[in-house]
């Protein structure tokens, strides 16, 4: 009975509980109700606007938010100049990326300006550029050299020119180059009477008219004649390359001493120039000419083999010739007493080759006092032109007779072939044979094709004894080739053959010790030494 009243209680206990959670739900739900109404139905609903805050990154670091796109622009501005305003000399900084992000936020909240400007500024500050100075850039050639003032730069332009103009007659000016746009300089030369040009006029206005009075007129001097017609000395300087100057800020450590940027200008640098072959000229002759050793001359040019190689006339050889960037051209007029020699005067004799020539008359050197004008650059003599002379002996031109006709040349006879014997002294390879050997011998298969070296007409077709079958041909300028231990002859004598057609077949005949082809070049009826004129 007692538990059945206790359950009672219980039962009673727990659907008052049920009846308080119920109550207390439905007052959360009409407290979230009111809610409802008082935000959403008194205030307007939320609508997406864009964005409308800005996250600014300098050199990819963020330096701060802004609510305005118009004040990034502004702000950097703002940086710049406060780091401008702190030096005296201008700032240079590496070109700044300044980016930016949008995004949309409900709540808003963006740093001050001073804030971001601030943050700005120490990144703009680490990506200084060098400390820059005001200098002066000149460009010659493709050679710049830079130096602190205007000043430097015309000293360094006349130390050059005082290399030649020992008495100090000329002197460099700076002057505007009125053929480019911007303020581009340029150096030109001046006399010193040109320098004082204006204080002459000045003079001659002043002083000279007003002395002399307006009808007063001056005695004409007579023209000076012979020697005496001419002043002596250095009549002209220019410089042979444009210069151009120009005003720049560069890094400290761009700007060259003075005399370190002189040097680089006016000293000596290998050039390459091109060299045309002459009438007459050999490899040792121009390597002497030029002054470049005969190797290097070989080793720039590829078709050079070695000092043997032949060279045809107007043949571009390139050659390397110490040069300065920056020259100085100029003439003087001077007083010469000296021998000299008249140019050589040719005969040309169209039936004879250019191999041939006769002196039909032996040089005299004359002696004579002269007036010359020489034009130079740097120290080599250009042109000389010789305005007054009096001549005291004659002289007597050289005069040389000269073939006009291109003598044959020669090639190899076969393709391939190993040598196996050179020309002159060697041992003898088999019993009998010469030691002194008068052609050269290449080792080859029997059946190799063996063509004419130089075109001209066959001599001689058949067994030549220690030749065994050999072929001799004459050419047009008196020279014989021979070919022997041949085993097949496809010529006969009488016949006309060009340089390269086919004549024979390499064998192993005659007084041989394998298959070769024997060949020899003869000068005058006497052998010589086929590679001299391969």
């Amino acid at each position: 009975m007692e538990a059945k009243k206790t359950k009672n209680k219980m039962n009673v206990s727990h659907s008052r509980y049920q009846k308080l959670c119920l109550l207390a739900y439905i007052r959360t739900m009409m407290a979230c109700f009111a809610c409802y109404c008082i935000f959403f139905m008194v205030f307007p609903r939320y609508e997406v606007q864009g964005n409308n805050r800005f996250i600014i990154y300098l050199n990819g670091t963020q330096v701060g938010t802004t609510d305005d796109l118009a004040k990034i622009d502004l702000l950097y501005m703002e940086a710049r100049r406060e780091i401008a305003s702190q030096e005296s000399e201008p700032v240079f900084i590496e070109v700044p990326k300044l980016t930016y992000v949008g995004e949309e936020v409900i709540m808003e909240s963006v740093d001050a300006d001073e804030a971001i400007i601030e943050r700005m500024k120490e990144i703009l500050s680490g990506s200084r550029v060098e400390t820059m100075e005001h200098a002066y850039s000149v460009k010659v050639n493709g050679t710049v050299v830079n130096l602190h003032s205007a000043e430097e730069v015309r000293r360094m332009l006349q130390d050059a020119v005082n290399v030649y103009d020992t008495g100090n007659h000329f002197t460099v000016e700076l002057v505007k180059d009125d053929s480019r746009e911007l303020g581009v300089l340029t150096a030109r030369i001046v006399s010193a009477e040109e320098a004082e040009e204006s204080t002459d006029e000045v003079f001659l206005t002043a002083g000279v008219a007003a002395a002399l009075g307006e009808n007063e007129t001056v005695d004409i001097v007579q023209e000076k004649q012979g020697f005496e017609a001419y002043d002596y000395g250095i009549n002209s300087m220019e410089f042979s390359e444009p210069i151009e100057v120009v005003e720049a800020y560069l890094p400290v450590g761009e700007i060259m001493p003075e005399e370190q940027a002189g040097n680089l200008l006016t000293q000596k640098q290998e050039m390459q120039q091109i060299y045309t072959v002459q009438s007459g000229d050999t490899l040792s002759e121009i390597s002497l000419t030029v002054g470049l050793p005969l190797d290097e001359i070989i080793a720039l040019n590829d078709e050079l083999e070695n000092e043997n190689t032949v060279i045809r006339v107007n043949q571009e050889l390139i050659i390397t010739v110490p040069e300065p960037e920056l020259s100085v051209v100029w003439t003087e007029t001077a007083r010469y007493e000296e021998g000299y020699d008249l140019p050589i005067e040719y005969i040309y004799n169209d039936s004879w080759y250019t191999n041939q020539s006769v002196t039909r008359q032996q040089p005299s050197a004359g002696y004579h006092e002269a007036a010359v004008m020489v034009t130079r650059r740097n120290d080599s003599e250009l042109h000389r032109e010789t305005l007054y002379e009096e001549i005291l002996f004659d002289p007597v031109a050289k005069v040389i007779e000269i073939g006009t006709i291109i003598p044959p040349s020669y090639i190899k006879p076969i393709s391939g072939g190993r040598l196996t014997s050179s020309f002159g002294r060697r041992n003898a390879p088999t019993a009998g044979a010469s030691t002194n050997h008068k052609g050269v011998d290449w080792a080859t298969p029997v059946g190799t094709a063996v063509c004419a070296s130089s075109a001209g007409t066959v001599v001689r077709a058949g067994w030549g004894s220690g030749y065994g079958y050999v072929v001799y041909i004459n050419h047009p300028n008196g020279t014989q080739t021979r070919y022997g231990h041949l085993s097949k002859i496809y010529v006969s004598v009488g016949q006309y053959v060009n340089q390269g057609d086919l004549i024979a077949a390499s064998g192993n005949t005659g007084r041989s010790t394998g298959p070769h082809l024997h060949f020899e070049i003869l000068v005058n009826g006497v052998q010589v030494n086929p590679f001299s004129y391969l």
